[in-house]
């Protein structure tokens, strides 16, 4: 149940979208210039809506988990929403794990400015093949012990936002060492560090992401220990800190702008006739429409439940959160192209957004694990709770009398 503080937040922040960020939107083609990022944002704190989630101690609003998501569907009515609002992956996501996980001098040194919008972050896991991609247990970047510290070696890619950030938070393998287990760690690291190269780039069909998704060098780069990100070896139990709610945000956001298309969609339908009739009343867009409507209460309920049981049993809510992005990123991407077959020929045209909107959404099935890997874990788990279930004494139900 959404607080009354998260429905006002809501309200104000979809006045907002609407009034302030949509006029400000950058044509086809075009992006978002660094100085009106700045300007927006600024009217985003005069007007009570900046960094939602982020700490009140940091600068942001303090919102609970289960309040994000009225309020960051509002930001996602627009591609560039959850950036004016500073909700956008992956800065938000690493403002949460620098919350829960980082010491105070880190937190002042990192999330502090990260919350600010005078940095930009970026996490770096992914690796070429065969190193950490899908499967995390991949990891080949190293951090090895030196005096005072860690050396990082290895290659990341598709590490978005690193392009201009100010620093990363590095997942590498370690070995054991006293009283901690081998296993992967966090270090956190400026990106203009020596020893890091970033680049070649790798241009993707959206653009929300500011920063890019290059290639990340590392070649002994030195990390003091002071800048570990918790205890080493303990890399992969806190990086579900940080993917289970990110999985969730991602979900929240692209919903917001699936709305955004569905609005176009319902204009056009109530507007336009054909054979007599307005589109609305003709039982083929109406299917279309309805279908749409669908998608969209069943990923928004998907989305708060997870949330829930996100905040109370995190094992459980990263498992949900799983399910909860397969279901949007599939919805959301059914939502905004049935949008594009209502509207015709403008549908595919630059006169309105819906294509520019779809080769924004279309990534989310495979960024943060892809709807095949998904699937896999979820089918599994479902499978082995079931066997545990009927080891317990729960009768089978497939057995024939």
């Amino acid at each position: 149940m959404t607080t009354d503080a998260a429905t006002a937040l809501a309200a104000r922040t979809r006045a907002f979208v609407r009034e302030v960020v949509i006029p400000a939107e950058p044509g086809w083609g075009e992006t978002l210039g660094a100085d009106v990022l700045d300007e927006l944002r600024a009217a985003a704190r005069d007007a009570g809506v900046y960094a939602p989630h982020a700490p009140v101690a940091f600068g942001g609003l303090g919102l609970p988990l289960t309040d994000w998501s009225p309020v960051f569907q509002e930001a996602g009515y627009s591609p560039i929403g959850p950036a004016v609002l500073n909700c956008m992956a992956p800065d938000e996501g690493n403002m949460r794990l620098l919350e829960k996980v980082a010491t105070p001098e880190q937190q002042e040194r990192w999330l502090r400015p990260l919350v600010a919008g005078s940095i930009r972050s970026s996490f770096a896991m992914t690796e070429p093949h065969p190193g950490a991609g899908s499967d995390p247990d991949a990891l080949a970047t190293t951090a090895r012990r030196v005096e005072g510290g860690w050396a990082i070696d290895g290659e990341k890619r598709f590490i978005s936002g690193a392009e201009g950030a100010g620093f990363a938070i590095v997942m590498a393998r370690t070995e054991a060492e006293g009283d901690f287990e081998a296993g992967a760690t966090m270090l956190l690291t400026p990106l203009d560090a020596p020893g890091i190269t970033i680049g070649p780039s790798i241009r993707t069909i959206e653009a929300a992401i500011a920063g890019g998704h290059p290639h990340v060098r590392f070649d002994g780069v030195f990390v003091p220990d002071a800048e570990v990100l918790g205890d080493p070896g303990q890399g992969f139990r806190y990086a579900q800190v940080r993917l289970g709610p990110a999985r969730l945000t991602h979900c929240m956001r692209w919903l917001g702008l699936a709305r955004r298309s569905f609005d176009i969609a319902l204009d056009r339908a109530n507007a336009r006739e054909l054979f007599g009739s307005p589109l609305a009343d003709l039982g083929v867009a109406q299917a279309l429409l309805a279908d749409s409507a669908i998608d969209l209460e069943t990923a928004d309920a998907l989305i708060d439940k997870a949330a829930r049981v996100l905040e109370t049993d995190p094992r459980a809510g990263a498992a949900l959160s799983s399910i909860a992005k397969v279901h949007c990123s599939e919805a959301v991407w059914r939502v905004i192209d049935r949008a594009v077959q209502l509207c015709g020929g403008d549908g595919v045209s630059s006169g309105l957004p819906l294509i520019q909107y779809l080769n924004e959404v279309r990534p989310f099935r495979i960024y943060d694990g892809s709807s095949e890997t998904h699937r896999w874990v979820i089918a599994r788990r479902a499978a082995r709770a079931r066997a545990r279930e009927v080891a317990a004494g729960e009768p089978r139900r497939d057995e024939v009398s």
